[in-house]
């Protein structure tokens, strides 16, 4: 009996010394639990994140639009936004870590991005993943994919990752799409089919248009160095959209709450499409050197942490345990119907059928209960200050990870790495 109590104790001090139990919180542990699923499930040979596991779009399915010609409820149809948000979270990662396996991983996934902006011959075309054949694409983005594409390369590129020539080849592309974008009037293009028009813009009146066009201004002469990027960029400081009674910098610090009205439910449901605002309120105020807009976009980033707070704390209202139906797995089945698309608006008319039983409620349960507080967190984490670390972090600890069936429990480490270290 003494000997065996020996044994426990001397494995009880070897387990101590482990980096675990002795070097690693409950929230990094929980950090490394959705890093392993999300590398090992959803991050496609490319470097893309696909939304879900299911069977790929063929050719075909792209060609004829299934289940609709955007995309929409597809395992590819949010590769962009998912990435470069994600991007930014992995460059932090491997620059803590200094792990040449975090480094590989940052390179693939900008690499991810790179492909998405290669496999279309329409100039700035953003494709919102791959399907099958490691090429075919829906023909429709949006400025929801375009957006965080701009946002993840930015990030690689202000890293210490890229070679040389990686840079070369990154800021040209970035370039050749902010060039394109500005000649459509920052309207993004689509492809295939739709060739010549457009999908959403950032010259409107909502907090999410000011900030992200003033971003990918601001960022394309950080990257470029070209001073006509920066004048621009001033200038739309000082400019009043169309429908609006205050100039852009003024918008950016109102915050979300603008928005309101216009795009509903934020708070319960859409936080996850204000993350990429959020990182660009934060790369802005490290750009600008003007004190008083540095002032501007910080608020609009308190008011946004403050208004998502009471989301994060709604994550305990998730079930581990749950056995609601997944049914996009099989999305086939759960978007059986189809016809012709030849407008956007019959794309959109026919992403609204399906089989409601089929599609099962496992899909909007976690996007109210996993997906919107993991942004929120990641929202609040991006102040960079760890205001309600506490919350943050009671959000990222919150989900068996191994259980989730949508990739969008990647903002638990868009929310850690936005953390700042403890002391």
């Amino acid at each position: 009996m003494k000997a065996n109590f020996i044994c426990l104790i001397l494995l009880f001090l070897f387990l101590s010394k482990t980096p675990l139990l002795a070097e690693r919180g409950p929230a990094e542990i929980a950090v490394e639990q959705a890093h392993t699923e999300l590398w090992s499930r959803f991050i496609d040979p490319h470097g893309i994140i696909r939304d879900y596991v299911g069977e790929l779009p063929t050719p075909e399915d792209c060609a004829l639009g299934k289940p609709n010609a955007i995309g929409w409820w597809s395992p590819i149809e949010n590769g962009p936004m998912f990435t470069g948000l994600y991007l930014s979270a992995m460059c932090e990662r491997a620059r803590r870590s200094g792990k040449p396996a975090d480094i590989a991983e940052a390179r693939k996934l900008a690499q991810g991005l790179l492909k998405c902006a290669s496999v279309s011959d329409v100039p700035g075309f953003v494709a919102r993943g791959v399907g099958a054949d490691g090429v075919c694409h829906y023909p429709l983005s949006s400025d929801d994919q375009m957006h965080p594409w701009f946002l993840g390369l930015h990030a690689y590129l202000k890293s210490d990752i890229p070679t040389d020539d990686e840079r070369e080849i990154i800021a040209s592309k970035i370039s050749e799409v902010a060039r394109v974008l500005e000649s459509t009037g920052w309207r993004v293009p689509c492809d295939g089919a739709f060739k010549g028009q457009f999908r959403g813009g950032y010259q409107g009146h909502l907090f999410r248009d000011a900030v992200r066009f003033l971003y990918l201004l601001r960022a394309t002469h950080e990257v470029t160095g070209d001073p006509a990027w920066l004048e621009r960029y001033e200038k739309a400081l000082a400019e009043t959209p169309a429908d609006a009674s205050t100039n852009r910098l003024e918008i950016c610090a109102e915050g979300y709450p603008r928005d309101r009205e216009v795009i509903k439910n934020i708070d319960s449901h859409q936080l996850w499409i204000y993350v990429g605002c959020q990182v660009s309120l934060a790369k802005l105020i490290a750009m600008e050197k003007d004190e008083s807009r540095r002032e501007k976009f910080r608020v609009g980033m308190e008011i946004n942490a403050t208004n998502a707070l009471p989301a994060v704390r709604s994550c305990t209202s998730f079930d581990n345990e749950d056995t609601k139906v997944f049914g996009h797995a099989d999305w086939r089945a759960a978007y059986p119907d189809w016809f012709p698309q030849p407008t956007q608006a019959d794309a959109e008319r026919l992403a609204r059928t399906g089989d409601k039983e089929k599609q099962g409620k496992r899909k909007g349960y976690e996007s109210g209960l996993m997906r919107n507080p993991l942004a929120g967190a990641a929202i609040i984490a991006l102040l960079g200050d760890g205001t309600n670390r506490e919350s943050v972090e009671q959000a990222i600890r919150h989900y068996d990870y191994t259980k989730l069936n949508m990739a969008e429990f990647f903002f638990a480490e868009c929310a850690y790495y936005a953390l700042p270290i403890e002391k």
